[in-house]
């Protein structure tokens, strides 16, 4: 039985938030992308790293990677028109005998290999995991005039993140549900729950924070720093 897990890595968005391509953007001497590449890179438990980017950037992330050591990398590919069509773009350029998918952002670039290795794990032992942290802030539900509806316990919220982690055969069944559904998703997560497959959640980190705002690079540096 193969036991071959790719990272597929995310990293095709618009950046509209930002105003400009926030993988770029410099981070500790680096672009945001190469330290997300440089920590599978570092984990003995990945095989093999996709990554999905803009059409218009592929060139420039293969140098990247070349000049970075990313020696697991085998395919560089142009995203689709949302991020779970991305995604699928790379799962289909990875190797045939692919037993497991870790797909992750490439605005998350201060992911551990701990964590990592902790929702591949995960995902072996229950098909479908991902990386998450508790709330540590009290939730509302609000209507659309902003009148609070409803307080959710706070011990039942969890803030997702990525590494998210799928069984082939699970997130393959998930990707077919979404093409002849037509859901829209905002995580991997989202899919698989749509077609009745539970996953488990795994105690992630708070460094894990994705790159969004210009603010959020300040953060990371400190983090890093």
């Amino acid at each position: 039985m193969s036991t071959h897990v790719a990272a597929v890595i995310v990293a095709a968005g618009s950046s509209t938030r930002m105003g400009m391509p926030k993988m770029l953007l410099p981070l500790n001497g680096k672009p945001v992308i190469v330290h997300t590449l440089l920590a599978f890179q570092s984990c003995t438990a990945i095989d093999e790293i996709v990554l999905v980017t803009r059409a218009e950037d592929v060139d420039l992330m293969r140098e990247l990677a070349a000049n970075n050591g990313i020696g697991k990398l085998t395919s560089v590919v142009p995203g689709g028109d949302s991020r779970q069509y991305s995604v699928a773009n790379g799962v289909r350029v990875c190797r045939a005998d692919t037993a497991y998918f870790a797909i992750h952002d490439g605005a998350r670039p201060l992911v551990s290999v701990a964590c990592i290795e902790s929702v591949i794990r995960a995902a072996q032992r229950d098909g479908a995991a991902a990386a998450a942290v508790r709330v540590k802030d009290t939730i509302k539900v609000a209507d659309a005039d902003g009148f609070i509806q409803d307080t959710p316990d706070r011990e039942t919220l969890w803030s997702v993140q990525t590494p998210q982690t799928f069984e082939r055969g699970v997130y393959l069944r998930a990707i077919e549900h979404m093409e002849a559904t037509g859901l829209q998703v905002t995580d991997d997560c989202r899919m698989v729950e749509a077609i009745g497959y539970p996953v488990r959640l795994v105690e992630g980190e708070y460094t894990n924070l994705k790159i969004t705002t210009p603010e959020d690079i300040c953060t990371a540096e400190g983090w890093l720093r």
